[in-house]
């Protein structure tokens, strides 16, 4: 029988820690994939990401268990508008959509969000959603290392890096179908170390540059510029991320 949690129900910190780690892990990919991806710096997206999701939590009162994190739809815009108007102008882009969000806020608080189904109907979003993901699918190809470099050629069986992702995959597949207890919960997590230990012994895993990178260290900061062609790329499609936050609360309200 699957383990379910309640939403108000409180584990031990033996329960709650692995669960909170499956947690970071599993987003932990995406948020540093959208800064990796536009050219911007992961450690600046883990820090906003963390310094976020704290201040969501405080302000709902710990009464919705969501994670704020970097957002798909920006990729293209982000990507676009670094090329043509410089890194600055597009955090200056990003800056100006955070407003649009405080701004939406402050509107679905008086009026609700109905008026928002009628701007972007739930069909626009879905279909946006399944463009971004299928954008995506190349990336997350690519990273299993299946498709070759310039000039390269791959041997599918005699890959480590495919061995390694379809061991991963497997893993975290079997996991959610036929783990039990605790550890039905925490599949993903299960996958993350069997992968990474499978990695290790294929000799994929370099701890140098861990070994050699500074513990503590801020992360590099960046004045942002205004550019109206810059803000016009990125703030609109602040609205398409705000349909798929209240998409995702109107799922944890039915759990």
């Amino acid at each position: 029988m699957r383990r379910i949690i309640d939403v108000e129900e409180r584990l031990p910190l033996a329960t709650t820690l692995p669960l909170s780690l499956q947690h970071l892990f599993a987003m932990f990919g995406a948020t540093i994939l959208v800064p990796i991806l536009t050219g911007l710096n992961p450690s600046l997206a883990l820090l906003g990401s963390g310094l976020g999701t704290f201040t969501y939590i405080l302000c709902t009162q710990g009464k919705i268990p969501a994670y704020l994190g970097s957002s798909f739809a920006f990729i293209v815009p982000i990507q676009v508008a670094t090329k043509y108007y410089g890194v600055s102008a597009a955090l200056g882009g990003c800056f100006v959509a955070g407003l649009v969000y405080v701004v939406v806020a402050g509107i679905i608080k008086k009026i609700g969000t109905r008026w928002l189904d009628r701007l972007l109907p739930p069909v626009v979003v879905g279909s946006v959603v399944i463009v971004i993901g299928l954008a995506l699918a190349g990336t997350a190809v690519d990273m299993a290392g299946l498709i070759p470099k310039d000039g390269e050629t791959i041997n599918l069986l005699a890959s480590p890096n495919v061995w390694t992702s379809l061991f991963t995959l497997a893993v975290a597949v079997i996991g959610s179908m036929y783990f039990k207890g605790i550890l039905s919960v925490i599949p993903i997590l299960v996958a993350i170390i069997a992968g990474y230990v499978f990695a290790f012994t294929q000799g994929l895993v370099d701890l140098t540059p861990v070994l050699e990178a500074n513990w503590f260290a801020l992360p590099p900061f960046e004045t942002p510029s205004f550019s109206l062609p810059a803000i016009l790329l990125i703030a609109p499609v602040a609205v398409v991320s705000i349909t798929e936050h209240i998409g995702h609360l109107l799922v944890t309200e039915n759990i």
